[in-house]
Formats: C-alpha cells, structure tokens, sequence
C-alpha cells in the first residue's frame, strides 16, 4: 500500500522522471540571401540595388531618346545620345503603316595583307546570310545574331545620304561601328594567320523586294538592288585583330 502523498510527489516530478516528452526540433537553416553571413548579406544587398540603379537609368533614358523634345532633353540631350546609341536605338518600323517589305542582306570584301607581303581582296562575304544560318531553327538565338548587324547597317543609312556621306554629327560614329562589327566578323571566320592582315574593307547592300502572294494583282521586281560604299580604311587596333 502507497504511503500518503507519493501520487502527489510523483505528479510533481512530472517530465523531469518521464521519458516520452517529445524534443523541440532544431531551426531550419535559412535559404537564398538569409544564409548569407551579414557581411555577405549587405554586398548582396549594395550589389542589387546597384543593378536597380543602372537598370532604372536605362530605362529613363530610352524614354528620353523616345519622348518628343522636352526640358531635359534640350539640356542633356548629348549625354542621353552617348548612352544609347547605338546599342540601344529604339523604332517603330515594325508598327509603321508601311512596313518594310524588303530583304537587306549587308555583304563585305577585305583587302588583306598576306604573310609574304602581298595584297590580294577577298570575294565578298554575305554576313547576314551567315545571321540567317545560325537563327534558322535555333530555339533560342542570341540578339548578337538578330540585331547587331542590322541595326549598324541602320543606324548607318539614318545617317548618310544616299551618296553615304555623312549627314549631321552621329556619321562618323555609324562608320566606326559598322567598319568595327564587319572586321571582327571577318576574323572570327578566318582568323589574321590565315586570312591575312586586314588593311581596308568595302560593304555593300542587297536589296531585294518581298514578292506579293500568288492571290495579290501586285508585282514587283524580283532582281536585287546593291549600294556600294567606298573602301574604309582598318585601323591599326582593328587590323590587328584586336577586336572581339
């Protein structure tokens, strides 16, 4: 027979005599930035808000090149100019009422110096073709290979006559984009040990006319039309193939 007040004192003893209380389990370790010691955690922090910074400028300054003129583009035009042309020139030719109905294939010839010291030209090369080769059934095609090209023939025809002399203060800058994107493409074919010394180039157009459908009473001219510039020549860092 238990003595008086033994339930008592063992009910007292609770979960200290007990053995099935069941143990808190540890904190789960945090994930993403969270896991990060702090030190890493402001970097992170300084370097995301950095990315906001710059993507917030790009944008505000492609609004700009686009807006009609207003204040701040009257005072800070230029710099709104140098940050986004010409990787960044914005149009509306897609949406336009008449919208192009041509193919423009861009197509270049070198003349090279060879390691024995003769200089020989080159047949032309139909770089956008090579584009169109590398797009067709690529899933995923690099914007290099959809715009870089066109948009410098582009930005070059805006700012040429139709004698391809320069008209206002972006001229010269289109011809050292364009001369610079056709040598590299150029050495990325053949590199200098093989081609030769680039020491001019020559870039010429192809247009050709989007011919109607078979249900369409229009006709157009199916024969290409060429624009051919005159010989450019290569710098001394381009010719060296310095540029990639």
């Amino acid at each position: 027979m238990a003595e008086p007040g033994a339930e008592t004192e063992e009910a007292e003893a609770g979960p200290a005599a007990g053995v099935g209380v069941a143990a808190v389990p540890p904190a789960a370790p945090g994930t993403g930035v969270a896991a990060l010691s702090p030190r890493y955690q402001i970097a992170a922090a300084l370097a995301l808000a950095a990315v906001a910074v710059a993507a917030g400028v790009h944008v505000l300054m492609v609004f700009l090149s686009l807006a009609p003129a207003n204040t701040v583009t009257k005072q800070h035009g230029k710099a709104v100019e140098e940050w986004v042309y010409p990787e960044f020139e914005q149009n509306w030719k897609l949406f336009a009422p008449n919208p192009l109905q041509q193919n423009i294939a861009v197509q270049v010839r070198a003349e090279v110096r060879t390691k024995g010291g003769e200089l020989r030209t080159t047949g032309w090369t139909d770089l956008s073709a090579e584009d169109g080769a590398a797009i067709d059934g690529n899933l995923a095609p690099s914007h290099t290979e959809q715009n870089e090209l066109r948009r410098a023939w582009d930005f070059f025809t805006a700012t040429h006559g139709t004698d391809n002399r320069p008209v206002g203060m972006r001229g010269s800058l289109s011809e050292e984009y364009l001369r610079r994107i056709v040598v590299m493409r150029l050495y990325r074919n053949e590199p200098p040990d093989r081609l030769g010394v680039i020491q001019q180039v020559q870039i010429r157009s192809c247009t050709t006319n989007v011919q109607p459908p078979k249900w369409s009473p229009e006709r157009v001219s199916d024969q290409p039309v060429y624009r051919l510039l005159p010989w450019w020549t290569v710098t001394a860092d381009e010719a060296a193939g310095g540029v990639r």
